[in-house]
C-alpha cells in the first residue's frame, strides 16, 4: 500500500489550486448541480457541536467552514493556496483564514474539538501522514469527518465514467482556468475506496470510525473518533 495519493508534487498542486480559485465555486456547483452545498452541511452536522473548535483543512474558498460555523462551532479554515484563501476571506471575517500544509499543521497537539476535511485529502502526497496530523491536532473524544470523491460501483459507474471521466475534463478546458480538471479524474482513479479509506482513517487513532455513501457512491462521508 502506498500513502501517495496524487500524480502532482506539492508545489504543482498549490499552483493548481491558485490558478482554478475564480472557478472553483462555479465548478463544484454545476458539476454536483448544487449537492455539494449539502454535503457539505452533512459532514459538518455529524460532527461539529455547538461550541466546538473546529479546524478545517485544505478548506478552499471556505464551504465546509462556513456549514461547520453555522453548526455552532468557532472554526479555523486552513489551506495552502493563497488564492483559495482570499476567496474564503470575501465570505466570512468570523473565521479564522490560515495559510498552511496539512502535512505540517500549525497547531499544538489537542487544539481542537473537531476536524474537517472536505475534497482535500485526495490531492495531498501523503494521506497516512495527513490523517495523523489530523489526529494530532484533535484532543482525545475529538471527531474527524472527511468528504471525498470515490468511484461508485454497480449501474452509477457507466454515467460517472461519462461525467467525470469525460464531460468535467472538457468542461474544465473551456473555462478560464479550468485546465486543471483534467487533474480530477485522475486523482480520483488512484485514491482508496471508502473501505480503504475508512481502515486509514482507524490506523490514524480514529476508532471508531465509519464511512456513509452519498450520491449513489460517487461521495464518500467517513467519520471518525480520536482514541
Amino acid at each position: 500500500m502506498t500513502a501517495r495519493t496524487g500524480h502532482l508534487p506539492a508545489d504543482g498542486v498549490r499552483t493548481m489550486f491558485d490558478r482554478i480559485a475564480p472557478v472553483y465555486d462555479a465548478m463544484n456547483h454545476a458539476m454536483t448541480a448544487g449537492l455539494d452545498r449539502r454535503w457539505r452541511r452533512l459532514a459538518a452536522d455529524a460532527v461539529v457541536a455547538k461550541g466546538d473548535r473546529v479546524l478545517d483543512a485544505c478548506c478552499g474558498t471556505g464551504d465546509l467552514a462556513l456549514a461547520a460555523r453555522s453548526a455552532g462551532g468557532t472554526v479555523t479554515g486552513l489551506d495552502f493556496s493563497d488564492e483559495m484563501l482570499e476567496r474564503a476571506r470575501r465570505k466570512s471575517s468570523e473565521i479564522e483564514w490560515v495559510e498552511g500544509d496539512l502535512l505540517r499543521l500549525p497547531f499544538a497537539n489537542g487544539s481542537f474539538d473537531t476536524a474537517t476535511v472536505g475534497f482535500g485529502v485526495r490531492n495531498v502526497e501523503d494521506l497516512d501522514l495527513a490523517l495523523r496530523e489530523l489526529r494530532r491536532v484533535v484532543k482525545p473524544g475529538g471527531r474527524l469527518a472527511i468528504l471525498e470523491i470515490v468511484r461508485p460501483k454497480g449501474p452509477l459507474a457507466v454515467f460517472y465514467k461519462a461525467w467525470f471521466d469525460g464531460l468535467v475534463p472538457v468542461a474544465g478546458r473551456v473555462i478560464s482556468g479550468g485546465a486543471a480538471y483534467s487533474y480530477l479524474p485522475a486523482s480520483v482513479r488512484r485514491f482508496p475506496g471508502p473501505a480503504e479509506l475508512t481502515d486509514r482513517v482507524r490506523a490514524a487513532g480514529f476508532h471508531p470510525a465509519a464511512h456513509r455513501l452519498l450520491a449513489g457512491g460517487i461521495v464518500v462521508l467517513v467519520v471518525g473518533e480520536a482514541r
